[in-house]
């Protein structure tokens, strides 16, 4: 059996500690090897045995690391990406891929120059209720789409100061933070838009970043598609609505994964990423003149999923399932809602100077 890859991950606030340290170490063909943190404990005593190393270059200069994990504030994505690949090191970086899709084509060439993986952690494509919904569009229950929309809706009335996603620093924001997530699904589910019209916005009082966003997508053969964060919704709207010219598919509540693994919950449970029955979406049809309703078993979503690809694709096995061509695709995208946003205009997609 070969070695294990030897996984290194930069930085252990949440995003390190609960999405890649404790995903990679239940990855079969993974080893996680050492992690950085500059300040604290909380890496050596979760992962007893693995190097704690207090700085990125360290991590960089270890010739045993093979792939690089970048999980610290966003604006700094790309500089630690860029050190890593001409270090001779596969790259992970959390979402945002950059914050400049400029930087995202620059490691889409370096990437291709080292002959190494990039990519980014676009989990959210191994969500349970994405699984779904991808699986009732592909059955055509709803006959022809009209409208999708995906909400991430959520009660935090007030701002957290101490944050650095939340005190105005470069790369801030939902638009960077989900943002990347339900672009990323939309253009899984439907390709590129070739228009964009959006409101990104601050909706709380006292708030110094976006905290808020609606965002038209148009495509030539549905007539809507509407990505929706706030963080001001008591009430959760519908994680996704989708209509169609024979029917509806509603689903309400978030994927499960990440509060178990906040909750400290690992990956042992073979019931692991399942909703109960409670939580299932309804699929609404027309059924020989009468309106007939059905709950949705939601499929079981699995995070292990992203990183059982990543090891494949450095083995040679199959290639990335989440290229650095369609993260940088996203990153443009974002950036062109955020443009409409400032216009009070719908601006057209043109990505024919990316790679």
């Amino acid at each position: 059996m070969a070695d294990p890859i030897r996984v290194g991950v930069i930085g252990f606030g949440v995003a390190g500690r609960i999405f890649h340290a404790a995903v990679v170490d239940a990855v079969p063909g993974l080893e996680l090897a050492c992690i950085v943190q500059r300040h604290g404990d909380e890496a050596a005593e979760a992962h007893p045995g693995v190097t704690i190393y207090r700085d990125a270059q360290q991590a960089l200069d270890d010739p045993s690391i093979q792939l690089i994990i970048i999980a610290t504030p966003n604006d700094i994505h790309y500089e630690l990406a860029r050190r890593a690949l001409e270090a001779g090191k596969h790259v992970v970086i959390d979402k945002p891929f950059t914050i400049d899709s400029a930087d995202a084509a620059r490691l889409v060439e370096l990437g291709r120059k080292h002959h190494l993986i990039v990519s980014a952690y676009q989990n959210r494509r191994w969500d349970g209720d994405f699984l779904t919904v991808k699986e009732i569009l592909e059955s055509g229950a709803l006959g022809r789409l009209v409208s999708y929309e995906s909400h991430f809706d959520r009660w935090r009335p007030v701002r957290k100061p101490q944050s650095w996603r939340e005190a105005g620093t470069p790369g801030g924001g939902l638009l960077w933070d989900l943002g990347p997530h339900l672009m990323d699904q939309a253009v899984q589910l439907f390709g590129l838009p070739y228009a964009i019209f959006a409101d990104v916005r601050v909706e709380r009082e006292g708030g110094v970043t976006v905290d808020a966003f609606d965002i038209r997508l148009y495509y030539p053969t549905i007539a809507s598609v509407l990505l929706r964060v706030t963080c001001l919704s008591l009430v959760p709207g519908p994680r996704f609505n989708l209509i169609g010219d024979r029917g509806n598919f509603l689903k309400y509540g978030l994927d499960p994964q990440e509060d178990l693994l906040k909750a400290g919950q690992r990956f042992e449970s073979p019931t692991w990423g399942t909703e109960p029955s409670k939580s299932w979406g309804v699929l609404t049809v027309e059924d020989d003149g009468k309106v007939v309703s059905k709950p949705v078993p939601t499929e079981a979503g699995d995070y292990r999923g992203y990183y059982a690809n990543i090891r494949d694709a450095i083995l040679g096995i199959r290639p990335p399932a989440v290229t650095p061509e369609q993260a940088t695709h996203v990153i443009r995208l974002l950036e062109l809602a955020q443009e409409s946003s400032d216009k009070r205009s719908s601006v057209l997609c043109d990505l024919s100077d990316l790679p």
